[in-house]
């Protein structure tokens, strides 16, 4: 048969294969459904049409409504009747970071484009104008404010018998810090940076007076802005050094501290793939019957050993109430620890170590136990204390794997433990919130 015969549809095989280059089938050509972008549409709709009733993020905005966020509109100028733009609503903010926390989404030029171009997020915002200077500079400046706000959370589910406190479960999380491992530098690399950034800064200033008419006035002052911020870092780095170095006590006398010139609070820690990384140590206490977190600390210290009792203090001064239990797992039990929570009013629960080089059992109190000391060890001999004990994996595990998995707790993209307490605290609230609503609805069936 020629080349140029005809189709069952009348038009020839070559030409059909130039004009339209879609499938085919044996003889036949694929009928499909191709795109016409250039098509005119007229769409009249709402936001509040494109979110379904029963979308999380209207429970969110629900909740957000009802708690007190004076702290965050304290500090606006704008005023009615003074100058000013108008400023953007703190309440369309914080529910913005506490969707994005849900969301898993950690950056602020994401959560902008998505402010944009996603409907739940474009809801929230309800037209707000919002950039990411914006978004990012909220998320940290309101340390106090986010720590207050947890409070009332915390308040107002115990009001509604949503929490307990009955038990408490403390456990650490080493997440990723924001410094590269090359950053860390020791003592004589230090000063030598440090003298750079002030010699950076010097020029720079005296650019002023002779300014440079290919740089305009605002990237010039960028210039300026990051060697002040750099010469800060070193300075912080050298004040922070001290305390690397007594850290290190007992290790090889070659072994000089190092000290990161990006975020000088960070630590190498050991990170749970085994490898070394710059990371803070994340504290949180969770309330055992609601999974609701109830204590947020932030520390630059590998090791759980002192950091239970502070914790506890947090608790008590955030609900006013002394846990009956509290779960902690070995890396916390030190005998300091144990007489501290004893003190405290609060029954102790981890693991004892058998002892070495002796016979006694793990239940037999040592020579120089204290009375505290003493009956934690004959306590966790029992069944019953090894079970309420294997509550804290079901408590403390479970959330700390959702932060990281679904909230997206794997690294943090800002500086300082300022800073970071702030996003801790962000992923703390985001959490709770969530907790909030499933223990609403199963207290409220439908």
């Amino acid at each position: 048969m020629a080349q140029d015969q005809l189709l069952p549809d009348g038009s020839s095989n070559e030409t059909s294969a130039t004009a339209d280059p879609t499938p085919c089938t044996g003889s036949w050509q694929a009928r499909l459904n191709t795109p016409v972008r250039n098509q005119m549409e007229m769409m009249v709709r709402d936001l509040d049409s494109l979110i379904a009733e029963d979308h999380p993020v209207r429970a969110i905005w629900a909740l957000v409504e009802r708690l007190d966020l004076s702290a965050f509109y304290a500090p606006i100028k704008a005023v009615l009747g003074g100058p000013g733009r108008p400023a953007s609503d703190p309440r369309v903010l914080v529910a913005l970071w506490i969707y994005a926390c849900v969301e898993g989404v950690g950056s602020a030029r994401q959560l902008d484009r998505l402010c944009h171009e996603h409907d739940a997020f474009r809801w929230l915002c309800g037209g707000v104008p919002v950039n990411y200077h914006l978004l990012a500079d909220f998320r940290v400046e309101h340390g106090a404010a986010l720590d207050d706000l947890m409070s009332q959370v915390l308040a107002t589910m115990m009001a509604e018998g949503l929490v307990t406190l009955k038990r408490v479960s403390q456990d650490g999380m080493r997440v990723r810090a924001c410094a590269g491992a090359s950053s860390f530098r020791r003592e004589r690399k230090l000063r030598e940076c440090l003298a750079v950034a002030q010699a950076q800064v010097q020029a720079l200033a005296r650019e002023v007076s002779s300014p440079d008419m290919e740089v305009s006035r605002r990237q010039q002052a960028a210039r300026e802005r990051a060697a002040r911020e750099r010469e800060a870092r070193v300075q912080k780095a050298l004040q922070e050094l001290p305390k690397v170095q007594a850290a290190k006590t007992g290790r090889r006398k070659d072994d000089e501290a190092r000290v990161s010139t990006t975020d000088p609070e960070a630590r190498v820690m050991k990170m749970p793939d085994g490898g070394f990384r710059p990371a803070y140590n994340v504290q949180l206490a969770t309330d055992v019957g609601s999974q609701v977190v109830v204590g947020v600390a932030v520390t630059s210290h590998g090791t759980d050993g002192h950091e239970a009792p502070p914790m506890l203090k947090q608790v008590q001064s955030r609900t006013g109430i002394t846990p009956d239990d509290y779960l902690i797992d070995g890396g916390f039990a030190t005998l300091d620890t144990i007489n501290d929570l004893t003190a405290a009013g609060t029954t102790v629960y981890a693991p004892t170590q058998p002892p070495r080089g002796s016979k006694r059992t793990q239940a037999e109190p040592r020579p120089n136990d204290s009375p505290a000391v003493a009956d934690w060890r004959a306590r966790m001999a029992t069944e019953e204390a090894k079970s309420i004990y294997r509550e804290r994996g079901a408590t403390s595990e479970c959330v700390n794997g959702r932060l990281r998995a679904h909230q997206g707790l794997q690294r943090f993209l800002v500086r300082g433990s300022a800073k970071v307490l702030c996003i801790a605290l962000w992923m703390a609230l985001a959490h709770n919130l969530l907790r909030w609503i499933a223990l609403a609805s199963q207290h409220c069936p439908a």
